[in-house]
């Protein structure tokens, strides 16, 4: 595997070994192409994102504030700062896996190389080598950034896929409900099933630290799993790129519907990440329920979302994907607004909201995903450049900073609201004040943001027939690049 020096001009031709350039042609069993397998395969990818957006956002506050005695203000600050880093790195990762020859393509060495160094640099995060106080701080925060930076290197090739697999404007649509349905499972397990596992072992330092090894597992399955369930896909090349990173980042902005979807799904993954991070103080501090109330705000919160995403596919074909985001969004606005009222509601009824919050997550999550491709096949069909990796490279950037903004946001609230620390493992006595900002920046503040993001969807404008008339296919295979190659090996100039 190889990548070109940048500003190195066009990428040289790909080796005897790499597949040539070609459309990606299905084999077959799903309607639209591609097979099942592959779309279970490239699903199985999410048990390492899943699990990685799931359990920093989760434990990591709680971890320095409530074991390593760190303040909330630092602790928000060390758990933002090194996911910032990946705005610059996402990027360049991008770049890079564009510029890839491989026999393997360009995307799936990055699947499982930078799968597996994630799996051991998450691992590494909760090691806690020196123990509580500053040092363990300032560890937290080196750690967490060469995992954030492992991370881009997986994730952001394993985003670009479903653009370079698929021209079919539905299909996304299916390979983004299969994987956001195992996004769901694997949330739901890392989520529910990690802070069991750092409780059985003796919480504290020694429970964080089998869960960081139980995580850790999570992770390497995931990796291994896209990689060898997308092995039997061709992996074609895609026409040249721009020369420098600079140029291919002028084009991404200068793409008005990727642009307005980027902007709504950063402010929509700060609130989503504001939620997590809040799960276990509101566990705390409003449920009153420390021990198991946070397992079944998670299994309240995912459990729907494996059961309704085969209506949301549904809710997408009848309504378009840009009308069922805002519906989805909204819905788990609304549960959120709702949840302000937890302190003298029923248990039953806070569950029940926090499921409607998971069906609109759920939602929320399968759209943005989907409409991702057809931005870059957009791109792609108007300009003839390979440049998915940067497209997702800005985009998990995006992300990311806004998964890192959520426990950051939080934590200040929680500072501002004057939150008490402990070294003890376990969460101090609070102040009604403090206990006030642990339910409003759980419910109230999430809620705003993710509806107020919905404004910023104005400008997106794909259709099916937009991208019908501009994304030119043959053989049911994704043509990207100046020329297409045909089943025969004749080219065809896009328009």
């Amino acid at each position: 595997m190889s990548a070109p020096p940048d500003g190195s001009g066009s990428p040289p031709a790909a080796s005897p070994s790499s597949t040539p350039a070609a459309s990606v042609g299905p084999t077959a069993a799903e309607p639209g192409g591609l097979p099942r397998g592959v779309h279970a395969g490239y699903a199985l990818g999410s048990l390492a994102t899943g699990a990685f957006g799931t359990v920093p956002g989760l434990l990591l506050l709680p971890y320095l504030t409530d074991t390593l005695g760190v303040t909330a203000g630092v602790a928000a600050l060390l758990v933002l700062l090194p996911k910032a880093w990946d705005v610059l790195v996402n990027p360049v990762a991008g770049r890079i896996s564009d510029r890839t020859r491989s026999r393997w393509g360009a995307r799936r060495p990055y699947l499982l190389f930078g799968g597996l160094a994630l799996a051991v640099l998450f691992g590494s995060i909760f090691a806690a080598p020196f123990g509580a106080g500053p040092a363990a701080g300032a560890y937290v925060a080196v750690a967490f950034l060469a995992t954030a930076t492992a991370f881009a290197f997986f994730q952001v090739p394993y985003v670009a896929m479903p653009a370079e697999l698929t021209s079919d404007y539905a299909e996304r649509t299916r390979m983004m409900t299969w994987r956001i349905a195992v996004l769901a499972l694997a949330i739901l397990v890392a989520g529910a099933v990690a802070p069991l596992v750092r409780d059985a072992a003796g919480g504290g330092v020694p429970g964080h630290r089998w869960m960081g090894v139980f995580v850790a597992a999570l992770i390497a399955l995931g990796a291994v799993g896209a990689f060898l369930g997308t092995r039997s896909v061709p992996q074609g090349t895609v026409g040249e790129s721009e020369p420098s990173l600079r140029a291919q980042l002028a084009v991404a902005g200068r793409n008005r519907p990727f642009r307005a979807l980027l902007l709504c799904f950063v402010v929509q993954s700060a609130g989503v990440a504001t939620i997590l991070a809040g799960v276990q103080y509101f566990a705390d501090q409003i449920l009153r329920d420390p021990a198991t109330g946070p397992t079944v705000l998670f299994v309240c919160f995912v459990g729907p979302a494996l059961v309704v995403m085969p209506l949301w596919s549904r809710v997408g074909a009848r309504l378009g994907k840009l009308a069922a985001l805002v519906a989805a969004s909204l819905i788990l606005s609304a549960g959120g607004l709702a949840l302000v009222a937890a302190p003298v509601l029923p248990s039953v009824v806070i569950y029940l909201l926090v499921a409607v919050i998971g069906v609109g997550y759920a939602g929320q999550q399968v759209f943005a995903l989907a409409m991702l491709p057809d931005c870059i096949a957009y791109d792609t069909a108007r300009t003839g450049r390979r440049q998915a990796g940067v497209f997702t490279g800005l985009w998990t950037a995006g992300e990311t900073f806004g998964l890192a903004l959520g426990p950051g946001i939080y934590g200040l609230v929680l500072a501002l609201t004057g939150y008490v620390s402990s070294t003890t493992g376990t969460a101090a006595a609070q102040s009604d004040t403090a206990r006030l900002g642990v339910l409003l920046g759980f419910t109230l503040l999430p809620a705003l943001l993710i509806a107020l993001a919905t404004l910023l969807l104005r400008p997106y404008n794909l259709t099916p027939t937009l991208l019908a008339a501009r994304t030119p296919t043959a053989d049911h295979g994704v043509v990207v690049g100046t020329k297409a190659a045909e089943p025969h090996g004749k080219g065809t100039t896009t328009p």
